[in-house]
């Protein structure tokens, strides 16, 4: 059921050509846990080009390679991420963005996050948000012991942008019929406990950087029941796009939140 259930989240949550038909996707719409199960994945997917130099240069008759520049590092991380995951959440984020930016009723703000044109707000947020996630890659390493760092940092920020995905569908309610309906009415809120359960590798597997991953973690659910809070508020509930735009809130301000404590323990 679990392994059933991860295909079913690679596909619907990465670009990875996996297969996946009904059973795939009815088994991860009722197995919450897959959400973070799949973060690790692209996690590691993400923080490639900050240690795929070292790992290549440990291997026998590879040449010594030297880290990428940090520049590239975060450009190549950006482009692994977004590769493997498309942009169907920074759809999300670009539509709920656009009914942020409204003023007006809920009606008017649902009106608005149905239509298929992005607006300034829409485009604005994204801007904002791919932008601030370069610049806190831009506190990760490249070297040396360096890279271990940038992988938990990277893996615990993805790992916690879809636990705030699980978590909402596990406390959320839906507004309306539609994909993100079949995910939040279908599970209900005892998975909270398993699927934080799954974040604990990234704290006991030795290593520097454990601060900063525990602090990814534990900004996840503030994030997440803030962006749940706001749009049950205004929009009526958890669709498909507020799953989205937690996703992309959450990466962001775990990686921040990471490479802080990092920084200072």
């Amino acid at each position: 059921m679990v392994l059933t259930a991860l295909r079913g989240g690679v596909a619907f949550l990465t670009r990875l050509p996996v297969g996946g038909g009904e059973a795939e996707w009815d088994a991860f719409r009722r197995t919450p846990i897959a959400f973070p199960l799949v973060g690790y994945l692209v996690g590691v997917f993400a923080a490639a080009p900050f240690f795929l130099p070292a790992l290549l240069s440990a291997l026998p008759l590879v040449p010594r390679l030297p880290p990428l520049p940090l520049n590239a590092a975060v450009a190549g991380y950006l482009l692994a991420l977004y590769a493997t995951t498309g942009i169907t959440h920074a759809d999300g984020l670009a539509d709920v963005g656009d009914a942020f930016s409204v003023h007006g009723d809920s009606e008017r703000r649902l009106a608005v996050l149905k239509d298929s044109e992005t607006g300034v707000g829409g485009t604005l947020a994204v801007v904002l948000v791919v932008v601030a996630l370069a610049l806190g890659a831009l506190g990760l390493p490249t070297s040396g012991w360096g890279v271990f760092p940038a992988l938990r940092l990277v893996v615990a920020a993805e790992v916690a942008a879809k636990m705030a995905m699980a978590l909402l569908v596990c406390v959320g309610r839906s507004p309306h019929e539609g994909l993100g309906a079949q995910l939040v009415d279908s599970v209900d809120g005892w998975w909270v406990v398993p699927v934080l359960t799954l974040s604990l590798p990234l704290l006991l597997v030795p290593g520097p950087a454990t601060a900063g991953a525990l602090a990814a973690l534990l900004v996840t659910p503030v994030v997440a029941l803030g962006v749940g809070w706001w749009a049950t508020r205004t929009l009526g509930g958890v669709s498909g796009d507020v799953l989205g735009t937690a996703n992309e809130l959450t990466r962001l301000v775990a990686l921040h939140a990471g490479v802080v404590a990092w920084t200072y323990f």
